[in-house]
């Protein structure tokens, strides 16, 4: 029997800040673009969605404009993230199978209020699917990375996004402590930018204060990495004219110490509200990071640095949100029966 005959297609998606990744059982990942839409002004319509529209952003003639749908975690513009939805599903399945039996379920934030919920829920619903689901980022995280959730141990997972920081401790398949903070990747580059504005009146766009933070940013020092320097072109704040300015790893690491900071906080937070005996058994097993910015370099060694417990960063850390939402359907009964995850427990 082909896939796309199964009687249901089932979705996750990690519908981050800034990328949007989708897994379709069966299929593993089939879309990684950035959450971006280019909409003409007026009329509203789509002129592109994703890796097109990012080129795009802050280059865009008058009648052209590209926004950024979600942000800090949320939905900011609604109508916007539906016809991204939309876009990103139909170059995956097609549309005649999408309205026979298509589940999503969503990776969302715990730090988002009903309201916000229920936006993700109609955006997905308006899309095309049937049945749509949320689930906790770090919990779908947690799935992505093989952890063993149902077990009755303590397992601590970071999930450090495009927008937010969700940190939690999970034990026999339920959320035993979690907080989210909006701090994430683009606070980075906001950071960076900041930075480079008042230290060297030089006005940078988000895109390369994101080229810095992957290219040469760090968390920590490295003994034996050289220092790396890097170029960058902005406008000057004082004439306005264009300036090149040649940037250090060092300076990078400076900038980033704020935000940086604010995750270890939330980290130790969590620890300290965590039982005792969940603690234990984080001390033994380490605290599990995913979501890109935890790629950040340096980040694992000084968050076990700070924290005095082991920091494992897993293999793919962008794509266990989106992989554990899909493989929540077969972890977890559907909602609508009423049942939990324990019930699998004694299938």
């Amino acid at each position: 029997m082909g896939f796309w005959n199964h009687f249901s297609t089932d979705i996750g998606i990690d519908l981050g800040t800034c990328n949007t990744l989708i897994y379709v059982r069966g299929k593993g990942i089939v879309v990684d673009e950035p959450s971006v839409v280019a909409v003409e002004k007026g009329t509203k319509r789509v002129v592109a969605v994703g890796s097109e529209a990012k080129r795009m952003l802050w280059k865009t003639p008058g009648n052209i404009t590209a926004i950024r749908p979600l942000s800090d975690g949320v939905i900011a513009d609604i109508d916007s993230t539906e016809k991204m939805i939309k876009y990103f599903i139909s170059k995956v399945i097609p549309r005649h199978q999408l309205f026979r039996s298509t589940r999503m379920k969503i990776g969302i934030p715990s730090c988002i209020t009903q309201v916000e919920r229920r936006a993700v829920i109609e955006a997905a619903l308006k899309a095309g699917a049937k049945e749509v689901e949320v689930i906790e980022e770090s919990k779908a995280a947690a799935i992505g990375a093989k952890i063993p959730i149902n077990e009755p141990a303590g397992h601590m997972v970071c999930d450090i996004g495009g927008g937010t920081t969700e940190v939690s401790v999970i034990s026999l398949g339920g959320m035993v402590v979690t907080t989210s903070i909006r701090v994430g990747g683009d606070k980075f580059d906001e950071a960076i930018v900041r930075h480079v504005l008042s230290v060297h009146n030089l006005k940078i766009g988000q895109q390369t204060a994101e080229r810095l933070k992957k290219e040469i940013g760090n968390a920590a020092s490295a003994p034996d990495k050289a220092i790396e320097k890097m170029e960058i072109r902005g406008n000057d704040a004082i004439t306005g004219l264009p300036r090149r300015l040649e940037i250090d790893s060092v300076e990078v690491r400076e900038a980033l110490k704020e935000p940086v900071a604010q995750i270890i906080d939330e980290i130790k937070r969590t620890l300290g509200r965590t039982p005792p005996e969940l603690a234990a058994d984080i001390v033994e097993r380490g605290i599990v990071m995913t979501g890109g910015g935890s790629m950040l370099k340096g980040l694992p060694k000084l968050i076990s640095k700070e924290t005095g417990v082991p920091v494992i960063l897993v293999e793919k850390p962008l794509e266990c949100v989106a992989v554990g939402a899909g493989l929540a359907f077969d972890l977890f009964k559907d909602m609508s029966s009423g049942r939990s995850i324990y019930d699998n427990l004694n299938d």
